[in-house]
């Protein structure tokens, strides 16, 4: 949505942008029934791909500005990808690849204060033109990504030239075939280094889908392929660890007739396997302590899911689980129940410690599920236990009702100073008794009205003031 153009600009920048604004207004009030034909259209439609990609340059140089002068919460966030993705509306992750463009394309600083060229000039210099997109930024990217680590600067600045200059006049398709030919050119033989090949090593969650299942991508280095090839043998065989099998084995070798019924395919099998393995290792009570609680499962849900085993219960790392796997979980260890009454009301706990204990932090996670910071998605795994009355060393009290549970990210937002985030407890005259709320300072709200985090609570998005 265009805003109405200052009528008095204070600076350059600030009359440039009302022109421009103003400009938008007059094309978006003419409107484009004059064009008769389509080859006028599709000239339009050129010129305004390059506008966008121009605005998209400029916002790359504010945003490296900023991140040069970034100073923790005085946008009224730690983060700067955070207070990109919340005043901007985007995603979260659309706002950390800007920054991470930015620190590629934006211009630097050195330590001495001179001005230095970014770390892909020729690129950012096509950026700031609009004569490239973000997905040709990203084709030159990930190909410096792959690029040997014994290749010396000169020959990289040379390729860096190519490819942008390849970007003025390919799609970036092509402009991936072209980059994939020079990297075969700087890497004929395709045997990287060990320290390239750590590079891409990865695994990577992805988010649940609607039908609660979980997509992801991995990259494993050979070590972590030696130890899956060893687990899947065993634990992967037709026939082991079947679930559908109320006989199946594990230790003992499967009979013929019990491998028959197994209908499972290597792909299934090899999940199963793994996570009979995951299921033992946390179970075995020798994988220490995470903020204070055994590394398991903490899922929480109320009485009446559990007494009707129904609906889904909320995991401390922020996962749905079907009430059912979770009661089937609990056969084979001991996993944390939190157990809330049916109008969300959680046991008091009162501790004159200064450490929130675990019985507490599972209160915490049932209550708050994960980070009450306003719009945080940080899952309880994340958090640490935070609390919302000022602690004086041996007078002050641990209770259950004065604690939140706030992610590392957000946890150095909260102080004592006007211009700091306030944590307060919701009173029972509230929407939201007993929810953490946290109060805005005044640079970011002038009234100081306090916020809530709906995020791990979506129904209440339904009946938002």
């Amino acid at each position: 949505m265009l805003s109405n153009p200052t009528p008095q600009p204070a600076t350059a920048v600030e009359a440039a942008m009302v022109a421009f604004e103003t400009a938008l207004h007059g094309l978006r009030d003419v409107g484009f029934g004059e064009l008769s034909n389509n080859r006028d259209r599709l000239d339009l439609l050129q010129r305004f791909e390059t506008g966008t990609r121009t605005l998209s340059g400029f916002g790359t140089v504010l945003i490296a500005d900023m991140q040069e002068q970034w100073i923790p919460g005085e946008l009224g966030d730690y983060r700067l990808a955070d207070v990109l993705a919340d005043t901007l509306r985007i995603y979260p992750g659309e706002a950390k690849a800007r920054r991470k463009i930015a620190e590629d394309l934006g211009p630097r600083t050195g330590f001495s204060g001179a001005p230095l060229e970014p770390v892909y000039p020729h690129t950012a210099a096509e950026h700031r033109d609009g004569a490239i997109d973000r997905a040709h930024i990203t084709v030159i990217r990930e190909f410096f990504a792959q690029v040997p680590s014994y290749v010396d600067a000169e020959t990289r600045e040379q390729a860096e030239a190519k490819l942008a200059e390849q970007a003025r006049i390919l799609r970036p398709d092509q402009l991936r075939r072209a980059a994939n030919r020079i990297l075969a050119y700087l890497n004929p033989d395709g045997n990287a280094p060990e320290v390239d090949r750590d590079r891409k090593r990865t695994f990577i969650l992805g988010k649940q889908g609607t039908d609660l299942m979980t997509k992801g991508s991995f990259c494993v280095d050979p070590e972590l392929r030696s130890y899956l090839e060893a687990l899947f043998a065993k634990y992967a065989k037709p026939g082991v660890g079947n679930p559908a099998d109320a006989d199946s084995t594990v230790d003992a070798e499967p009979t013929d007739e019990v491998v028959h019924r197994d209908e499972r395919s290597v792909g299934q099998r090899q999940h199963d396997g793994l996570k009979m393995v995951l299921r033992d290792a946390l179970s075995s009570g020798t994988l220490g302590q995470h903020r204070g609680l055994p590394v398991t499962v903490v899922a929480t849900m109320t009485v009446k899911e559990a007494e009707e085993a129904s609906g889904t219960a909320i995991t401390g790392g922020g996962s749905l689980l079907p009430i059912r796997d979770v009661l089937r979980m609990a056969r084979h260890a001991h996993h944390y129940l939190a157990l809330f009454d049916d109008d969300g009301r959680p046991i008091y706990l009162g501790r004159s410690k200064r450490i929130a204990q675990g019985d507490q932090r599972l209160v915490c996670y049932a209550r708050d599920k994960g980070c009450t910071f306003p719009g945080c998605w940080r899952p309880a795994n994340c958090c640490q236990c935070h609390h919302c009355r000022e602690w004086v060393a041996e007078l002050g009290l641990t209770d259950v009702d004065q604690l939140a549970l706030v992610c590392d990210a957000h946890h150095p937002l909260a102080g004592l100073k006007d211009t700091d985030w306030h944590t307060i407890v919701a009173g029972p005259d509230h929407k939201y008794p007993g929810r953490i709320l946290w109060v805005p300072p005044k640079h970011v709200d002038p009234t100081r009205k306090p916020r809530v985090n709906n995020y791990f609570h979506p129904h209440e998005y339904w009946d938002l003031d």
